[in-house]
């Protein structure tokens, strides 16, 4: 599943899920766009070991994805530095819980401009140089909460079910190009925002930090475990090779279960 001399950009790339899908992408020899927020001594420590580790180009970008311009920037900084864009990875995302009357509206604004609005900017600008080229893999990381519903999270389930559907039109548009757009949706995964959620649960119910992951997970969970970046990246350079030539529009669970009840 060699990815030698491809190009991937992959937003929300210097930690967790994104960096999880970077690392792995960069191990099969794709050159890399990282994309993010955050300290600057860590993200180009992060930048220059995954160039020395898999002898690959890393660059990054700071583009903001809450603004349109930018993703679309994002695309196009990527095209002049390297030359074109292979994959593209939708990953970033934000997430807010509160009940749908009291969701604030900037919340709901900002969700939905991060986690929905931006991957069809990244999609519409990098679409025009896939379809000259008759190549591209564009991967959108939705969520278990793009296919069922939780309380408390209207914003990130709209928008995750919105990530879906886009992903369902992108690919018919393609269908007979050699562009594919499919999604995969992780269920719960630790990453050090979700580590926050384990904190918060130990803290407020006065138990152990294994005693509050069980009870994160045992609610969606039916595996009692987590999902890890590396097998996300993994998934993800399945769905960038050839090898998945023919998975078109798919939305791929990787849960432990959750969506299987």
């Amino acid at each position: 599943m060699t990815l030698k001399g491809k190009i991937a950009v992959v937003t929300g790339s210097t930690s967790g899920i994104g960096l999880g899908i970077a690392t792995a992408l960069a191990r099969q020899g794709a050159s890399i766009m990282l994309n993010g927020f955050g300290d600057a001594e860590a993200i180009e420590k992060e930048r220059s070991g995954l160039a020395s580790t898999y002898g690959v180009e890393v660059a990054f970008d700071p583009a903001d994805l809450s603004k349109p311009e930018e993703v679309r920037r994002l695309v196009a900084a990527t095209e002049a530095r390297f030359g074109r864009v292979d994959i593209l990875v939708n990953n970033a995302g934000i997430q807010y819980v509160a009940p749908v009357e009291d969701f604030p509206t900037e919340r709901w604004d900002a969700v939905m401009a991060i986690n929905l609005s931006a991957v069809f900017h990244s999609t519409a600008a990098a679409l025009p140089g896939m379809k000259a080229r008759n190549y591209g893999r564009i991967i959108n990381i939705a969520s278990a909460h793009g296919l069922v519903a939780s309380v408390n999270k209207v914003a990130y389930v709209a928008a995750k079910h919105g990530v879906v559907g886009l992903t369902k039109v992108t690919a018919l548009e393609t269908a007979t190009t050699g562009i594919t757009c499919n999604a995969i949706c992780p269920g719960w995964v630790l990453t050090p925002l979700v580590q926050k959620q384990i904190d918060a649960i130990a803290a407020r119910d006065g138990i152990t930090d294994a005693q509050a992951r069980h009870k994160l997970l045992e609610e969606k969970q039916p595996s009692l475990d987590f999902a890890t970046p590396e097998q996300i990246g993994e998934l993800a350079v399945f769905l960038a090779s050839d090898a998945a030539a023919q998975i078109r529009g798919t939305s791929i669970s990787i849960d432990g279960g959750w969506t299987a009840r």
